[in-house]
């Protein structure tokens, strides 16, 4: 009877730190699971002209960017100046992107800007931010990207 007693005492200990490390666990998984939610619902894909035809039924409907070169002599206004409409382009493929808001300063034809927002069934992306360049050495990461990928890239050296 002596030497049992010592085992009881120690297997409830173990039971008690057992319990303890999986309620740790469950709560670390939880964190980890929310965590994981609100990254993968703050994510914003950036796709190009081209890459979006090829991927066209995943976004339907899901907010993303895209971006390109403004196509000359596609700049546009509807409905007595409310909505901006342009083309945009990565060299192989266009997409139209209508925009409603303050169009910035160096929005221009020709130079790259980057639009986020969602596709519609025709085919026409709606913009509810739009971004444009800064300086004339400057464009956004992600369309250099896509231009290099698309072997239309021409560095300036």
């Amino acid at each position: 009877m002596y030497i049992t007693m010592p085992l009881i005492k120690r297997n409830k200990a173990w039971k008690r730190r057992a319990y303890i490390i999986a309620i740790f666990v469950l709560f670390f998984a939880v964190a980890i699971a929310i965590t994981l939610k609100v990254f993968n619902d703050n994510i914003v894909f950036f796709l190009n002209p081209t890459e979006l035809k090829e991927r066209e039924a995943e976004f339907r409907g899901k907010e993303f960017r895209v971006g390109g070169l403004v196509v000359a002599g596609s700049i546009k206004y509807l409905k007595d100046k409310e909505i901006l409409q342009f083309r945009i382009t990565d060299l192989n493929e266009e997409l139209t992107v209508q925009y409603r808001g303050i169009i910035p300063n160096l929005f221009t034809e020709n130079q790259g800007t980057v639009a986020l927002g969602k596709l519609v069934d025709n085919k026409v992306f709606i913009a509810r931010e739009l971004l444009a360049k800064h300086d004339e050495n400057y464009m956004p990461k992600e369309i250099a990207d896509s231009l290099k990928k698309s072997e239309h890239w021409k560095s300036k050296k």
